[in-house]
């Protein structure tokens, strides 16, 4: 019996690239997947992880789920995805409104695991563990324990754009972060099975392709080659209706001058540098588990701007972190003004459960967090504001997004999380481009003029 399935996807591209692959299976198995969870007998909800405002998100999509069930077809709600893996019996004890939760190693056989659910039967959650454990410390020992990849995507949406995995996992050790934890140690998928996607993307309506993983920068390292990235961009980037090839998630510490000069130097590469700063104060910084300075980072972006003038720079920083002095936010402020960042997001600390910082016991008062980040989001926007209006008589390439209100993205703009560019009185098509010049900005955002 054919089954109908609703894929809710929550917290960013990775997820969804995920979403799509556990679509692909479904389908190849039966399942006909369905846009609205009140037309399926399954709503799947791809939860996040990463943060208490995702993870209240992903909880109110379950509830939100939940209560569709006995008024529809909606006959059962399971979680998947980063909070699932990251909680697993815990998330299942608290929200019983869920009828399964699956962890990571479900995903392969998420078809019988669907099946089952629906049949009344009962699954057990999971258990979460270590995931870095998993798999061999060394870098260069892990290419030999990876299966054969089978290929299972299908496109949930119809933007012009989409993300494309590249690796999974991470190997920093970041002192608030906990994806290494329930996300497991770095793993690159093989270029073969990349370009092999690229392509099939490009065929199927994807004219930007968006390379994402948890750190980038790593890519290729335990493939024992460290510029494994800098040689398959030209690749990705020559496929047959590709026209913007994007990089997310560089780590500052791993920015090497052979992948910015294959950034800027390769047609179709988007000049484009999502560089997680998190903070500039070498104190706080070294608290993190990370590494740099306010001198450090302000070099590498003098690089950047050097070779790329236009190029779009963006970053997340952190405030309140523990220890984190009045000195140390005034370093972080210092910073924010002279950067000139084209989108910056700002984010208070809180602990997260398997993070050396959850530990620390000099915490910041939560009344001086909520300040700080006022104060610094307050800033980061009349900055972003004055580095869109330097836009203003800029030639930009526009990929549009939205037919109704004419909008779309410049190439210094990334998906979803930066500004966009509108257009006034045209009538262009959803993935076409538009060569433009800016004429006016509003915040972060652009106004631009077809040539």
């Amino acid at each position: 019996m054919k089954r109908t399935v609703a894929v809710v996807t929550m917290g960013c591209a990775r997820n969804e690239v995920d979403s799509e692959e556990l679509a692909g299976r479904l389908e190849a198995d039966g399942w006909t997947l369905v846009e609205d969870v009140e037309s399926a007998e399954v709503a799947l909800v791809n939860t996040c992880g990463f943060i208490e405002s995702a993870k209240k998100d992903s909880l109110d999509a379950l509830l939100e789920a939940n209560s569709l069930k006995g008024h529809g077809v909606t006959r059962a709600v399971v979680a998947v995805g980063c909070m699932a893996e990251r909680y697993g019996n815990e998330l299942a004890q608290a929200l019983p409104e869920a009828d399964a939760i699956l962890g990571f190693d479900d995903y392969k056989d998420i078809s019988a695991r669907l099946q089952s659910i629906v049949s009344g039967q009962s699954h057990a959650p999971h258990v979460p563990r270590d995931r870095r454990a998993l798999l061999p410390i060394a870098p260069a020992d892990r290419a030999s324990t990876q299966e054969v990849e089978e290929f299972s995507r299908k496109r949930l949406g119809k933007a012009p754009w989409a993300p494309l995995k590249i690796a999974s996992g991470c190997d920093r050790r970041c002192s608030f972060c906990a994806i290494p934890y329930f996300r497991g140690s770095f793993v690159s998928r093989r270029p073969t099975d990349i370009i092999k996607e690229a392509q099939w993307l490009a065929e199927n309506g994807v004219t930007e392709l968006f390379l994402v993983s948890e750190n980038t920068t790593s890519y290729g390292k335990d493939l024992s080659d460290l510029q494994l990235l800098e040689k398959i961009l030209p690749e990705i980037a020559a496929l047959s209706g590709v026209e913007r090839v994007r990089l997310s998630y560089l780590q500052p510490a791993e920015m090497r001058p052979t992948l910015l000069q294959a950034m800027i130097a390769t047609e179709k590469v988007a000049p484009y540098f999502d560089l997680s700063f998190q903070h500039t104060s070498p104190t706080v910084l070294r608290r993190m588990r990370r590494f740099g300075d306010a001198d450090k980072f302000l070099h590498l972006i003098n690089q950047i701007r050097a070779l790329s003038p236009e190029a779009g720079i963006r970053s997340n920083f952190i405030v309140g972190f523990p220890g984190e002095t009045q000195e140390d936010f005034d370093d972080l402020a210092k910073f924010i003004t002279e950067a000139k960042l084209d989108a910056v997001g700002i984010f208070g600390y809180s602990d997260e459960d398997n993070t050396e910082a959850l530990n620390h016991t000099d915490k910041i008062d939560l009344e001086v967090i909520a300040q700080r980040v006022e104060t610094l989001s307050s800033l980061a926007d009349e900055m972003v504001s004055l580095r869109a209006q330097a836009r203003i008589g800029e030639s930009i390439r526009v990929l549009i997004e939205d037919q109704d209100l004419q909008e779309g993205r410049a190439a210094h703009q990334g998906p979803e999380v930066d500004g966009t560019t509108t257009f006034i009185g045209t009538d262009f098509l959803v993935g076409q481009y538009v060569d433009a010049v800016v004429i006016d900005s509003m915040g972060a955002d652009l106004v631009a003029k077809p040539l």
